[in-house]
């Protein structure tokens, strides 16, 4: 019977630490081979060049402990290396019900705010399970394991946190769905890009002022958007349909975007957008990007002139979060394994309706309501909330030949 099964069964926690170079696992269990022990658990991690390997085994047969434990620490003398060994009964504890991934993203992460992250996990009940670090640039984002509090309470507790400490942290539920296939969703202006489409066209039609000024008051949530969508397209009447042409080539992708869609496309994600902008934009970005779905209003028309009006389906607020259903549905992606992003207070029922709402350089109303917050300008950002890493990236991209 193994010591999984036989909780209270003797073990030896042997631990190595020291400077890192190849061959010191396999030395390790090498050494440990010749006593005939199980490996119940082993963990390792190298920091800055130094590593601190664990191995919890079965003890030996009776009466070869110490010699097992002189032999071992003989080999750590010989590599230049410092042993200890423990005494103890079975595996780790087992780890508590309500299990979460809380990903930390700073620029800098601070012992301050680190410190105040694990105290207010500590307050809600859980314990930190296991530390990773996902990224150290442009941000440096880390990844704690949590057990023993539900998630919805861990991510309201640690929200409030992270707003007072001026750092971004995401909670999600362990499970496989966070391995499985996922649908993620973006709105288009200022998050997939770094402009306002619609004001965009207003330069070209020398309204600009006009325009962003119900832009910026319909974003705030203080206007409804339908309303000001068509204040605003009946101030484009007359402009030669040439400027599309035009537009599309102003559009700045914002930084990050085409790293976050490369990737969730290699990972097996579909990727789509929805925009309260217009097809002709988002049409062009689909087809650049390689992106899955693509839904925005569309400017109609007329003789080679925007007639200053929109037709179709009008894609706001409800709009949105109803597009993402439609995504899913036809991605046969449940919608809790969706992720949708976004800045505005457009994006709110969008955000909410996700599996993972991710509110990015967005206004305050947008951030107090999103399942999580990026306050950074890379929108590849978002990768490490789902558990990707920075050198997992790099690694893709060297693979592949992009650059």
């Amino acid at each position: 019977m193994s010591a999984t099964q036989t909780p209270d069964i003797p073990t030896l926690l042997v631990k190595i630490f020291g400077k890192d170079r190849p061959g010191i696992t396999a030395g390790l269990f090498d050494t440990l081979a010749a006593w005939s022990v199980d490996v119940v658990d082993i963990e390792q991690v190298v920091t800055r060049g130094r590593i601190v390997l664990c191995a919890l085994v079965t003890e030996p047969p009776s009466g070869l402990e110490g010699d097992l434990r002189a032999t071992v620490h003989s080999w750590a003398d010989s590599m230049k290396m410092q042993a200890e060994i423990i005494s103890g009964l079975g595996d780790n504890r087992p780890r508590g019900m309500g299990r979460s991934h809380v990903t930390v993203l700073g620029h800098p992460l601070t012992a301050e705010s680190t410190a105040s992250i694990a105290a207010r996990i500590t307050k809600t009940g859980g314990n930190i399970d296991r530390i990773f670090r996902l990224a150290k640039y442009p941000v440096t984002a880390v990844e704690f394991a949590v057990s023993g509090a539900e998630t919805e309470a861990l991510r309201t507790a640690l929200v409030t946190e992270a707003a007072a400490l001026g750092v971004d942290i995401a909670v999600v539920a362990s499970g496989l769905h966070r391995r499985a296939q996922r649908l993620v969703v973006m709105d288009v202006d200022s998050t997939l890009i770094q402009d306002e489409v619609i004001e965009l066209f207003a330069a070209h039609a020398g309204c600009e002022d006009e325009v962003a000024e119900v832009t910026a008051a319909a974003m705030r949530g203080e206007l409804d958007f339908e309303q000001s969508l068509h204040a605003r397209v009946a101030l484009l009447k007359g402009l030669d349909a040439s400027v599309v042409a035009k537009v599309r080539e102003e559009v700045r992708l914002t930084p990050g975007a085409r790293t976050l869609i490369r990737t969730l496309k290699r990972l097996g994600f579909q990727v789509g957008v929805v925009s309260g902008g217009f097809t002709q934009v988002t049409d062009d970005l689909k087809e650049r990007l390689g992106l899955d779905f693509a839904q925005a209003n569309t400017l109609e028309i007329a003789d080679g002139k925007l007639t200053g009006r929109v037709t179709g389906e009008i894609v706001d607020r409800a709009g949105k979060a109803r597009l993402l259903r439609r995504f899913a549905a036809e991605a046969g992606v449940p919608l809790v394994q969706t992720v949708a992003i976004g800045d505005g207070a457009n994006d709110l029922d969008m955000l909410n309706a996700a599996g993972l709402g991710v509110a990015f350089n967005a206004k305050p109303v947008v951030r107090e309501a999103a399942h999580t917050a990026v306050n950074f300008p890379f929108l590849d950002t978002v990768l490490y909330l789902l558990g990707v890493t920075r050198e997992e990236v790099e690694a893709a991209d060297m693979h592949l030949g992009d650059h």
